[in-house]
């Protein structure tokens, strides 16, 4: 599967619990929309994906790649302690100076 280094670090370290790893593949501006939620900045990433793994438990397998000009998106099969787990998520990812500015998390 062809993702960038960046977008590849986060599910690495999604997968290994490795939230400083994680948190670092953001910009320091980054920003994440999940559930209807926004997060700027690393500190309120680190906080937002620390609270999502403890509630949900979730785990995730990338399955395909698409890019479409300044956009990558990933959709991967998320399993965990949700209602409809497992289901097919996609994220959308922005770049910039190689690290994600913005994350958006959708079904």
């Amino acid at each position: 599967m062809d993702l960038h280094p960046s977008i590849e670090t986060y599910f690495d370290a999604d997968a290994r619990g490795a939230r400083d790893r994680l948190v670092a593949a953001f910009s320091p501006e980054a920003t994440v929309l999940d559930e209807g939620h926004t997060y700027s900045g690393r500190t309120a990433i680190g906080a937002w994906w620390a609270e999502t793994k403890a509630r949900y438990r979730t785990t995730l397998q990338p399955l395909e790649v698409s890019h479409a000009g300044d956009t990558t998106a990933v959709r991967a099969l998320a399993t965990g302690d949700f209602p409809g787990s497992p289901a097919i998520l996609t994220f959308l990812f922005w770049l910039q100076d190689n690290q994600i500015k913005a994350l958006e998390i959708g079904a």
